[in-house]
């Protein structure tokens, strides 16, 4: 494969994953412009996000355990965000799942909103949004009700991460086989420090059940990490820098959010050669009996 070729490759990949970004952002920015209106009591920011031939319904249980699909006409929601009230409307999102092909797009929603101080009830919102001339524009909101499990507080990612990766690390220093392995998708793929080694998660546990035998199956310790983010906060990606018996490694890898909570889908561990011992790294491969 040429230079050329492939950085034309990474070019497009960087440039179609900037246009997503971007779309994204103009979808959020298009939410969040309702939301802001609720809480304003601004009747016409939040007119202005629908579509003339938006819809709106609930799905919930009711009292008595019949399941209920109400609608409610966008024009006497937006009345009642105008009708003044004591108490600020105000729904908090807690995370975007976005989805995007041409000029229709999908957005899932953990919500929960309050009334002033007090919380009122919590779900998800599924939107549907169309965009037209003037951008994007909601055509649809079902969202769900209930008042059990309810996210009251942000979380911080990047902190649950963190956590998560430190204890998956140490799970192999404590011989921890199950949490190891159950910190990863069921097509996890961990690729180790030899060429050959690429692991399906399924087929790692088999090769390493040896080493879980034992007290400890390897140590790795973190001394470094950087954590990036999607735009919709569903997927992670990282390096770190770990100090292990073969010296510093580099780790990175990419993870998922489940209903379960992040898990690992993929973890690549090479390594690290200093620069001015790299002659003789090379000199020590070619040095290597061959296999054959």
């Amino acid at each position: 494969m040429s230079r050329l070729f492939l950085f034309s490759v990474l070019l497009l990949f960087q440039t179609t994953l900037s246009a997503q970004s971007v779309e994204e952002a103009q979808v959020i920015a298009t939410l969040s412009k309702l939301f802001d209106g609720m809480r304003a009591g601004d009747s016409a920011a939040v007119s202005s996000v629908f579509h003339p031939e938006a819809r709106l319904q609930s799905a919930f249980i009711s009292r008595d355990g019949t399941p209920v699909l109400a609608a409610q006409e966008i024009s006497k929601f937006v009345e009642a965000v105008g009708t003044p009230h004591d108490e600020v409307w105000d729904e908090k999102i807690w995370t975007y799942d976005i989805r995007i092909d041409g000029n229709l797009a999908t957005a899932w929603t953990d919500y929960t909103f309050y009334r002033g101080e007090e919380m009122s009830h919590c779900g998800v919102n599924a939107f549907q949004l169309f965009r037209d001339s003037e951008g994007w524009k909601i055509i649809q909101i079902t969202d769900t009700r209930r008042r059990d499990g309810c996210i009251t507080s942000a979380v911080d990612e990047k902190v649950a991460i963190n956590q998560f990766l430190d204890n998956w690390h140490q799970a192999a220093a404590n011989a921890d086989e199950d949490t190891f392995f159950g910190s990863m998708t069921m097509d996890g793929v961990y690729l180790g420090t030899d060429a050959s080694e690429y692991w399906r998660r399924d087929e790692m546990r088999k090769w390493a059940q040896p080493y879980f035998d034992k007290d400890t199956a390897w140590a790795f310790k973190p001394k470094s990490r950087h954590i990036y983010m999607s735009a919709d906060g569903q997927i992670a990606w990282f390096d770190e820098l770990l100090d292990t018996w073969m010296g510093d490694c580099r780790g990175s890898g990419v993870l998922v959010k489940t209903k379960d909570g992040w898990k690992l889908k993929h973890y690549n561990l090479a390594v690290t050669v200093p620069n001015d011992l790299m002659d003789q790294y090379l000199e020590l491969l070619k040095a290597k009996p061959s296999k054959e």
